[in-house]
């Protein structure tokens, strides 16, 4: 069936547009009228290139009391979010052949939105069978290795680049294992550990030196690296240093943007995650956000009975899927943020770095996948009304101004709030 946008705003251009649609791909782009099966007045809101988050915890399989394929991609479409791609630590790990299998099995009965899957690392053989199911990279938590591992995981990742269809692409999660350990030993000598003590457990020096590792490994295998939830302004730094002269990139979760570890003082052990809030004079900045950046969620939800622990056994992770949008586009409303950085962070940028070809452009021929955003829209976060399984999240009560009102997936409205 034909689908006619019409009165759509284009962040990059001047006007109003009609968009068709056909068979779930942009056939027309015009300013004069189009005639359609069905035609959708967008009311002269932004229309944008469906947003891809590059960094989901779906927790499924195996772990679905916190959330599944089914409420994770519910999330996502409340958020305005048309792909995903979700990361391999669910149980089983989706570091074998059976289990990426299993997963692609579940999240397509299951998902609303589009999705991609990261493999976990294995031994070579087990891998180039995976690279038969096309993850779209691997993904490496190097705070989990020791450096003899990561050398030999990097050398395995260059192999299969040389031998199977696999895209050089790697995904780390940058925290380095000797530091995080010698430090929380020292921490639990206290007598008592509030929960900020897990921010000093994990610190910036080990993001630092584990992005310093990961780009020399990535130079040494000829690998293209991508910097999974950046948080020390040292790290940021760095890599953009290195970017002249490698493939490398980086994505920023909001909580990372927006908070600072003396929000523990305020919410305790909800705001934990990996890697932890940094002190505020080292921390990256909404300033940060630039035309290369990539916004990551990292949403990454649990019950509340897994977060409510002490310092050290309360479960790390945070639910950004239905909050990142508004958060973001209040920036925007704020002055802090040009509106035409939002396509890049969102959608054009993970699109390029993940292969996504027909994905991250309004363009002839590419997905018709859109998220449609109201700048003036205002409102208060309500834990109670998301679509996450996560009962929890600090910016639950926060005032926002913009907000995702459409959702349309290969052509398809999957969420929508125009009114």
């Amino acid at each position: 069936m034909e689908l006619v946008l019409k009165n759509c705003r284009l962040v990059d251009k001047n006007g109003e547009f009609f968009i068709k649609v056909e068979n779930g791909k942009i056939t027309s782009i015009s300013k004069t009228p189009i005639k359609a099966d069905e035609m959708i007045d967008m009311k002269n809101n932004f229309v944008l290139s469906g947003f891809i988050d590059p960094h989901i915890h779906f927790r499924d399989p195996g772990l679905t009391q916190k959330e599944d394929f089914k409420t994770g991609s519910l999330a996502a479409a409340e958020g305005g979010f048309t792909t995903v791609i979700d990361m391999p630590n669910t149980l089983p790990k989706t570091n074998t052949y059976k289990a990426l299998k299993q997963k692609m099995e579940i999240a397509n009965k299951k998902s609303v939105v589009n999705f991609r899957l990261q493999a976990g690392h294995n031994d070579l053989e087990e891998m180039k069978k995976m690279c038969s199911l096309n993850p779209v990279s691997f993904k490496v938590f190097m705070d989990l290795e020791t450096d003899e591992s990561l050398e030999k995981i990097f050398h395995d990742l260059s192999i299969l680049k040389d031998t199977t269809d696999y895209n050089g692409l790697v995904a780390t999660h940058c925290e380095k294992k000797s530091i995080i350990e010698e430090e929380t030993t020292k921490l639990k000598e206290k007598y008592e550990n509030p929960a900020i003590d897990y921010t000093y457990a994990r610190p910036s020096r080990s993001e630092d030196e584990s992005v310093r590792q990961a780009i020399e490994l990535a130079g040494a295998n000829d690998l293209r690296l991508h910097i999974c939830h950046l948080s020390s302004i040292k790290s940021l730094s760095m890599a953009k240093s290195v970017s002249k002269s490698m493939p490398i990139s980086w994505e920023f979760t909001p909580h990372h943007l927006l908070l600072d570890n003396s929000a523990y003082n305020i919410y305790g052990t909800l705001i934990k995650t990996n890697p932890p809030l940094r002190p505020e004079s080292e921390s990256v900045k909404i300033t940060d956000l630039d035309e290369n950046s990539i916004i990551g969620t990292d949403h990454a939800p649990h019950t509340l009975k897994d977060k409510t622990q002490d310092a050290w056994t309360s479960s790390p992770g945070i639910p950004n899927l239905e909050t990142v949008v508004p958060l973001i586009l209040t920036e925007v409303n704020r002055g802090n943020l040009d509106l035409k950085l939002i396509p890049k962070i969102f959608s054009e940028n993970a699109a390029k770095v993940y292969g996504l070809n027909t994905k991250g452009k309004i363009e002839i021929g590419y997905d018709a996948d859109f998220t449609v955003i109201d700048l003036k829209h205002e409102g208060k976060f309500n834990i109670e009304t998301f679509k996450t399984k996560a009962e929890y999240s600090p910016f639950d009560g926060w005032e926002y101004k913009g907000l995702a009102i459409m959702t349309i997936v290969n052509g398809k409205i999957v969420m929508n709030k125009l009114n």
